[in-house]
């Protein structure tokens, strides 16, 4: 019997989220959450790899899933060098890349556990649209000084399968339509997708664009300079203050937008101010991203954990709706988006690229 099982890989800081697909349907899933003191105490990232396969291993074996049923593995995409969109097969540079990357993300991981898995089986791993994607016009690269270019890093899983999923939808193909897709989680990045090509978005990972749960987003540049030199902060300091502690968590003292929706529910005018901010700063990057697809926009699609809110998507089709209809995809399953990509790897529908 031919084998017929993806294993799919999205590791976070503090968890490993882990599933099985056959046949595109869900066989299990699997959030790990691992003791936050046992991974500091991991030195190396090999020490890291390890640690994550034996946990793997064992939820498979707990959940009577034979490994030797998987077909292929597909692992999310790391910090490597910009790529176009599509499926990766890890190869040897990949594997280097991710080792020696200048940056440590917990999506680096992904590959590597992937492929440690994929020698144990004799089988291949592979990536699908890691966060590097780079489809960027070359005009969109400008900044308005020559030190300085703007580069590609965003929520291209999510996205892409997003835009996938709703052209389906309509009976169009992806690559035939013009889409503004906000993607908004932790993290918001808001793309311009031209005839399936991402040739606009912010830069989210550094926190450019509209002001996220946790990202202070694009700040002043000379009041960013002066703090950056007061001697007051240091770099770590200053880099926590655009990510991981800006944003609404500097507003308002947490990240959990459920808190921040209960706190608006109990006439907290102060939650509601930020946050419909949040909702006006992420409406005018989408009107900025209707100007690079030079007003000739499709669908406006709004996807992310934070569009399970009310709040956000009726405030977003308050100021954006007149430049076209909005579909709201609540979630990021990354899972079934890289299940799906393995699918059309398995039935040759989809051109496995070279990592070079």
């Amino acid at each position: 019997m031919e084998n017929k099982g993806i294993l799919v890989i999205n590791p976070g800081s503090t968890s490993t989220k882990i599933g099985v697909f056959e046949n595109e349907k869900l066989v299990f899933e699997k959030n790990i959450h691992h003791n936050g003191e046992e991974i500091e105490q991991l030195n190396s990232i090999q020490e890291q790899i390890s640690f994550r396969k034996e946990i793997i291993f064992k939820v498979l074996e707990e959940n009577n899933y034979n490994v030797s049923n998987l077909a292929i593995i597909m692992a999310r995409g790391g910090l490597l060098k910009p790529v176009v969109s599509g499926v990766y097969q890890v190869n040897d540079l990949m594997i280097h890349d991710l080792t020696n990357a200048p940056k440590f993300h917990a999506s680096n991981l992904a590959a590597l556990i992937a492929n440690e898995i994929a020698k144990t089986q004799n089988i291949a791993a592979y990536i699908a649209d890691p966060v590097v994607v780079d489809e960027l016009s070359d005009v969109a690269r400008y900044t308005g000084h020559p030190e300085f270019s703007r580069i590609s890093i965003f929520h291209a899983l999510n996205q892409k399968a997003v835009a996938r999923k709703f052209a389906s939808t309509i009976d169009k193909n992806y690559e035939d339509l013009n889409l503004i897709i906000t993607h908004i989680g932790g993290g918001i990045t808001v793309g311009a997708h031209q005839k399936g090509k991402v040739i606009d978005v912010n830069q989210g990972y550094d926190g450019e664009g509209p002001f996220s749960p946790e990202r202070s987003g694009t700040v002043p540049s000379g009041d960013l300079i002066k703090k950056a030199f007061s001697g007051k902060y240091t770099e770590k300091q200053m880099h926590e203050m655009i990510v991981g502690k800006g944003g609404v968590s500097a507003y308002l003292g947490t990240n959990n937008m459920i808190e921040v929706e209960n706190r608006i529910e109990a006439g907290d005018n102060k939650a509601t101010e930020v946050l419909e901010a949040m909702c006006y700063q992420i409406g005018k990057t989408i009107g900025s991203m209707a100007v690079a697809l030079k007003g000739k926009v499709d669908a406006i699609l709004v996807t992310g954990g934070v569009a399970h809110s009310d709040f956000v998507i009726a405030k977003l089709k308050d100021y954006t709706e007149f430049i076209a209809p909005i579909s709201v995809f609540p979630g990021e399953d990354e899972l079934e988006a890289l299940a799906y990509n393995g699918e059309m790897i398995l039935q040759n529908n989809i051109e496995v690229k070279t990592y070079k």
